[in-house]
């Protein structure tokens, strides 16, 4: 069995399945959860510094209260769950995270906010399966 658990946490319909998921499979073994969301790179033609800041800004405070509407979730399941949100490449922080938090499950969901680029570059999720440094469950 999976001894420590880690969920990546956009607020997307499939976040919230892998949540959900996670909290199962969690709540069984009697463990906690961690949780991280990543504010991605902010945009290359962001127009100037104070426009990357104000929008980093308004991203923490997105995430934060996503991330709070989750760790509510979690205690009325009575998981407690820990929450970390990392800044830049999406992909990169995530599998960062999980290496260093020693994690031996990434539970995430099929899809996010990529976008319109998934056809093209591939998904968050293709990149985790084939970088993440432990076993990664994807969850449809």
């Amino acid at each position: 069995m999976f001894r420590k658990i880690v969920v990546a946490y956009d607020g997307s319909e499939g976040a919230q399945q892998a949540l959900e998921r996670a909290l199962d499979l969690v709540k069984q073994a009697g463990q906690e959860l961690w949780m991280v969301s990543v504010h991605g790179t902010p945009p290359d033609f962001a127009s100037s510094h104070g426009e990357v800041e104000q929008g980093t800004e308004a991203a923490e405070l997105y995430l934060s209260s996503l991330q709070q509407h989750a760790r509510d979730r979690a205690a009325v399941a009575g998981v407690r769950l820990h929450t970390a949100l990392r800044h830049g490449n999406v992909a990169k922080r995530i599998v960062e995270y999980a290496g260093e938090g020693g994690f031996d499950l990434l539970v995430l969901g099929r899809s996010g906010y990529s976008g319109v680029w998934e056809p093209f570059l591939g998904t968050v999720a293709d990149k985790l399966v084939r970088h993440a440094p432990c076993s990664v469950l994807v969850v449809r």
